[in-house]
């Protein structure tokens, strides 16, 4: 797709949300401090069928190219539909570094934690990275990355292991309710992959007077 041709298709895909509008969700996020320059309070379900629509429509063309558009729209659908769009395996470490700088909202966090950041080639890496950061939304990211990676029973080793519980101790006593609900979240995963790994995780949090069964 020629640069013009992203442009004109932007347009296209932000005067579609006119249809989408719902203003009272809209209006609930501004109430939440979740700020964008445009918000149109369109469903996540009815993005997910408008992903679904670009993708068949671009075919054969990558929705990369696209998908790097999308995001730099200060519009909350914009965002969101990038996440659903952008190829995984075609997003290099050093462009997801300048999205995960730009992530406006704990919304968009979990947005593009369960959309993209999961199904990245290195996402183990990056979710390790996050979770020793003093962010938040990092934070946030690398926690619910790592809850997803449990999930598909993909098994820390050993340095990730003692990583991973330690980063969890501090967040769950640290300042972010968020971090903390995605953090137990992630440790509670964690202790399904297997006996050893939930004594693992009970004697971690038994030293901060956690009991989680």
């Amino acid at each position: 797709m020629t640069n013009s041709e992203v442009a004109e298709l932007v347009k296209e895909i932000k005067q579609s949300f006119r249809l989408m509008m719902d203003g009272a969700v809209a209006k609930s996020m501004r109430d939440k401090g979740v700020d964008y320059k445009l918000n149109w309070g369109a469903t996540l379900p009815r993005l997910r069928e408008m992903a679904k629509e670009i993708a068949n429509k671009l075919r054969a063309n990558s929705p990369y190219p696209l998908a790097i558009a999308l995001w730099k729209e200060n519009v909350r659908e914009c965002k969101i539909l990038a996440t659903m769009l952008m190829p995984a395996d075609e997003m290099l470490p050093e462009v997801c570094d300048i999205w995960m700088e730009q992530i406006p909202s704990q919304e968009m966090a979990e947005q593009v934690s369960f959309n993209l950041w999961q199904h990245l080639p290195y996402a183990p890496e990056k979710a390790y990275q996050w979770i020793g950061s003093d962010k938040e939304y990092y934070q946030l990211c690398g926690f619910h990355v790592l809850t997803r990676l449990f999930m598909n029973k993909q098994n820390p080793n050993e340095r990730g292991i003692n990583e991973f519980l330690d980063q969890a101790q501090a967040a769950l006593q640290g300042p972010y309710v968020s971090v903390q609900k995605a953090a137990l979240q992630s440790v509670l995963r964690f202790a399904e992959l297997g006996l050893m790994y939930e004594r693992m995780a009970k004697s971690a949090m038994k030293n901060i007077n956690l009991e989680l069964f």
